[in-house]
């Protein structure tokens, strides 16, 4: 299960992991190794482009008051590392500043022939190493983000945000939720039907979508909001109808590949120049590890 995320189904008998099992080699079978139907994100028009991590379209529907207009895409992946891998595989995206909270595309960039101009690792900065459990918040992104901005102001810009995606780091997530403990295990000490996790979920929707307006008022160009995929806070699954948590890779039910796509003009667009990649930072793989178990993934 590398590069699953690891909160889907832990201790969990043998019957629901053969039921995950099968409903992935469903879509297996009608999509290959992506989303078929989903949209090619470099080849959509846009400067900027604002990933929030895990997030659901109706939820964004709920909750976002951004100026601009909300249209919906389907996403080729419904999870990061597929995501990834969707987008970015065999391309020289030198047009393209990719700011990540996420190190899915650190994990996998050599593997998959990519190159990106330059990419800036947020889960680095200063003040975030060395920190237990360490999640990158919102407001870290964004400051990252504008410097990204000004720094490379004839480039688009990809920002990936962690939030919504769980540990929730809300009032609720806080209070109610052990940010090492995985999204299934949480599950089942709550009312999952109920509001506690909702309300938590919701609670980092809104930080991630703050921080989004924030950034959204110092781009110019068209910028895009949107997602790598949603996230499932027990729905059932299909074919097979398995009740799951979080954003198993391979599986394209609507809560996980209906994302939203929302476009805000802002004045002038960029004149984008392709230029030869910046010589990307060594980093030590365990490190790159103990991130993405601190988000919940198999590394």
């Amino acid at each position: 299960m590398s590069g699953t995320v690891r909160h889907l189904f832990p201790d969990t008998p043998l019957r629901q992991l053969a039921a995950h099992h099968l409903n992935r080699l469903y879509y297996a079978a009608r999509n290959g190794a992506y989303n078929a139907d989903g949209v090619d994100v470099f080849a959509a028009d846009w400067d900027n482009l604002l990933i929030l991590d895990a997030c659901r379209y109706d939820y964004f529907a709920e909750r976002s008051t951004l100026d601009g207009r909300l249209e919906s895409r389907t996403s080729r992946a419904s999870a990061t590392r597929e995501w990834v891998r969707a987008n970015f595989t065999g391309r020289r995206l030198h047009d393209v500043v990719y700011v990540s909270a996420n190190p899915n595309y650190r994990k996998v960039v050599d593997d998959i022939d990519a190159e990106v101009h330059a990419y800036v690792d947020v889960w680095q900065d200063d003040n975030l190493v060395g920190k237990e459990n360490t999640v990158v918040p919102p407001e870290t992104v964004t400051e990252h983000a504008l410097e990204a901005a000004e720094a490379y102001p004839n480039k688009r810009l990809l920002v990936h945000y962690v939030q919504p995606h769980y540990p929730f780091i809300g009032p609720t997530g806080r209070a109610h939720f052990d940010p090492t403990a995985t999204l299934g295990e949480v599950s089942r000490e709550h009312d999952v039907t109920g509001s506690l996790l909702t309300d938590a979920y919701r609670e980092n929707v809104d930080m991630a979508l703050r921080e989004a307006e924030r950034l959204l008022a110092s781009l110019t160009g068209r910028t895009v909001v949107s997602s790598d995929h949603g996230e499932l806070l027990g729905e059932r699954l299909f074919p097979v109808p398995l009740r799951a948590y979080g954003h198993p890779a391979g599986v394209y039910v609507d809560e996980l590949v209906t994302v939203p796509w929302h476009v805000r003009d802002g004045g002038e667009r960029k004149r984008i120049v392709a230029e030869r990649p910046r010589e990307r930072d060594e980093i030590d793989d365990g490190a790159v590890a103990e991130q993405l178990r601190n988000l919940g993934y198999v590394a």
